[in-house]
């Protein structure tokens, strides 16, 4: 990862050809060797990580929750106490919850990894000189990408050349209507939302066509430090919400 103090981090401020020497790249793009050693240094340009989690990795996390640790809890308690009815009631509301999020959440990866092995999203980027089709994942800091109306954005990008480019940026600043991009130099307080020298991860072009210089991929991208923030608190599902209240509605009822 490039440090904090790196004048990349505020790369919308920096004239596009000094952004090319910070990072080590020509106006020709990148060469294959040095693209590969790059994809080693910052590894694949996606926001979750490529290995993926074993079955048994997959069902333990379903019971890490707080909800099912006081649970698990309750029903010790309930053995020390020898109330053996009340320890395999909220054993068996523990271990049905467990199993249908193991189930619903395998069901769900296997289906993206179905549909990604179908689908597989590309880039233009200039590799040794010429353009070439790269998957999105294997876009590294310094490709020079070339966009054309319909092209998701592979990383944060500078621009380098614009021509009559507007790019939906919704999903990340919720702006309704597409926003005009254009080369130049911005100060470096610019907000998110102004920097209108500056391509985002989860944005695409809607129309005009464009050349810029990939600043940050992954989870370095604005894009990818919203999805690092959301995931040290998931969601509670309805069934662990209705599984909570259940099982403290029958503690209530059994032990006062």
């Amino acid at each position: 990862m490039i440090p904090p103090t790196n004048p990349l981090n505020i790369f919308w401020s920096l004239p596009p050809n000094l952004a090319l020497t910070r990072l080590h790249v020509t106006p020709g793009g990148l060469d294959g060797v040095e693209a590969r050693k790059r994809l080693q240094l910052y590894g694949y340009n996606t926001l979750k990580p490529k290995k993926r989690k074993d079955s048994l990795a997959l069902l333990v996390a379903q019971f890490k929750s707080p909800i099912i640790i006081i649970l698990l809890f309750a029903t010790g308690l309930s053995f020390v106490l020898r109330d053996v009815t009340d320890a395999l009631i909220i054993l068996a509301i523990i271990m049905i919850s467990g199993f249908l999020g193991f189930w619903q959440e395998r069901g769900a990866v296997d289906a993206v990894e179905q549909l990604l092995s179908v689908v597989q999203v590309r880039a233009t980027a200039l590799r040794d000189g010429d353009s070439r089709e790269v998957p999105v994942e294997e876009i590294v800091p310094g490709d020079i990408v070339i966009l054309n109306a319909g092209d998701i954005i592979p990383g944060d990008c500078l621009l380098l050349e614009s021509r009559d480019l507007f790019v939906d940026e919704a999903s990340l600043t919720g702006e309704t209507y597409p926003v005009e991009k254009e080369t130049g130099t911005l100060d470096d307080k610019t907000p998110l939302s102004r920097r209108t020298n500056s391509l985002f991860m989860g944005t695409h072009v809607v129309s005009g066509s464009a050349k810029a210089v990939v600043v940050h991929t992954g989870l370095d991208t604005e894009f990818g430090k919203i999805s690092e923030q959301l995931q040290f608190r998931p969601p509670e599902t309805e069934f662990d919400a209705a599984s909570g209240a259940l099982a403290t509605s029958f503690l209530r009822l059994r032990w006062y």
